[in-house]
């Protein structure tokens, strides 16, 4: 049996869920969650939403500006102005559905400042801005009655038939064959490709490496953020992430000798882009020896961070350490993708019916490093103009096919430890700065384990499909970075040891 819907949204993030409830009413919708419904990226987002929005201090052109710096003038232009032009109505649209941003005592929003932004034009809720739009979100489209989500739903595989498409999904141990007119690619990124990183556990590129299989272009999928102020505890993969907005604020950034460092790279000091101050702290590393370095807000009021910052002070708290009282052990960790699958304006790809939205796609808005906290706007602006798009243009007459999809119940599981090999690949040849001399041997390693996934007969579970795709992204990524390190010497890696 096989069910037919006229849009199929894969990912129940703040891109997924919000490109659903801007769908027509009268358009029968299925979301997939691939796990719980709240565990995805957009939930971890900490410091805000950027935007425009009742300012007269501020202006959009001022936020391209900021955006275009940060991005290192790589951002596509048509992309970015309607990033900032529209951030506006969409900023309004999600607080009338009841996002609670935090306000000054005057009653006007409470915008804060963060790293590579010349104003503040930041909205919170406290630290836990993504959570908080995730879960309202959320519990709109689940009013919706021609909206239908499915939990710990995996997407195995997807075909272009005909004029639609064709999923397996993998729900409660039994395989499930859906149609759609329209299908939206809304996976998050990549993170679980890494040793260390702020991604969620759902965060293994799916809807990018089954983009690739189908035939999309993908764009820029080197360009990976690596966030300066990860918690460092040195025992868990998955790291806590100490906020932008906590530099914002003012806090401090120390060496192994609790000295401050980052004048001496950057006339931004703490508020330089994360890619300057990830550069800067490798370069600190290889300066002083050490891998040792701290964040230090404990000159400001403690009742002050115990307010702006009350998750993060007590996950801190919990782990051992009072930001309020002294510095906190930080060392940079994988955080965000900026390339991914290719699209234009309306999150078009260049396979006609699909669409992708969030992480997992490539708008361009973020040039070669993304702008604090444009993530969250970009998943809303785009997946609303994908809606649009899909409103004007889906044709409800065409009949829908199902792919023949053939699962073989004896097939063996895939050999232990392939996922484990490939984050070790990654972590040591492309993070921060490439290692040039173990690039070629962890891509021909990696083309290897994913010949071998994509080619052998092995039991469809979430273990091999996980695997698959983890594999699948480090190849995109590797090649990538192979081709551009024996190309030329990116500049942005030479410019920042000298300063300015």
């Amino acid at each position: 049996m096989s069910k037919n819907y006229d849009v199929i949204i894969v990912g129940c993030g703040a891109s997924g869920l919000y490109a659903a409830l801007n769908l027509p009413s009268d358009m029968k919708v299925l979301v997939l969650a691939k796990r719980e419904l709240t565990l995805c990226n957009s939930s971890l987002a900490q410091g805000g939403i950027a935007g425009v929005y009742k300012n007269p201090d501020d202006s959009p052109a001022l936020h391209k500006e900021d955006t275009f710096i940060a991005g290192g003038f790589e951002n596509d232009p048509d992309s970015t102005e309607v990033l900032v032009t529209e951030a506006a109505q969409d900023i309004d649209k999600i607080i009338k559905l009841g996002v609670d941003f935090d306000k000054t005592p005057d009653g006007d929003y409470h915008r804060t400042l963060e790293g590579g932004h010349g104003k503040h034009r930041i909205f919170h809720h406290k630290d836990a801005t993504g959570y908080e739009i995730e879960t309202k979100l959320l519990a709109y489209v689940q009013t919706l009655p021609n909206v239908e989500i499915w939990e710990n739903a995996l997407m195995c595989d997807c075909h272009k038939v005909g004029d639609g498409f064709s999923f397996l999904v993998l729900k409660d141990g039994e395989f499930i064959t859906c149609n759609s007119h329209k299908a939206i690619f809304a996976t998050g990124g990549i993170g679980r490709v890494y040793e260390f990183t702020t991604n969620s556990a759902i965060a293994t590129g799916d809807g990018i490496a089954k983009a690739y299989d189908m035939g999309a272009e993908i764009k820029h999928l080197s360009y990976i953020q690596f966030h300066p102020t990860a918690f460092n505890n040195r025992n868990t993969r998955e790291c806590f992430l100490i906020s932008e907005a906590v530099r914002g604020e003012g806090a401090y950034l120390l060496n192994c000798n609790k000295e401050r460092f980052m004048q001496n790279y950057d006339r931004r000091k703490e508020l330089a882009p994360r890619d300057v101050v990830s550069h800067s702290i490798i370069f600190e590393v290889r300066r002083t020896g050490s891998d040792e370095f701290y964040i230090d807000i404990s000159h400001k009021d403690p009742e002050f961070v115990k307010n702006r910052f009350p998750m993060i002070y007590k996950n801190l708290l919990e782990a051992g350490y009072d930001m309020t009282k002294e510095p906190v052990p930080i060392f940079p960790c994988h955080h965000y993708l900026m390339g991914g699958i290719n699209v234009d304006t309306f999150a078009r790809t260049n396979i006609d019916g699909l669409y992708a939205c969030g992480e997992c796609s490539h708008t361009g808005v973020h040039g070669n490093n993304r702008l604090a906290s444009n993530s969250l706007l970009e998943a809303l602006v785009f997946s609303r103009r994908a809606a649009a798009d899909i409103a004007e243009k889906l044709d409800k007459s065409k009949t829908l096919e199902s792919y023949p999809y053939e699962i073989d119940e004896s097939a063996p599981h895939i050999p232990s430890g392939l996922r484990r090999e490939i984050r070790a690949l990654m972590q040591k040849s492309y993070f921060v700065l490439p290692d040039i001399g173990s690039l070629q041997d962890s891509l021909t390693r990696v083309a290897h384990i994913r010949e071998m996934l994509v080619k052998g007969n092995y039991k469809l579970d979430r273990d091999y499909v996980e695997a698959r795709s983890l594999a699948t992204v480090a190849y995109i990524v590797l090649t990538e970075a192979v081709e551009i390190a024996f190309s030329s010497v990116p500049l942005d890696y030479v410019d920042y040891e000298h300063g300015f």
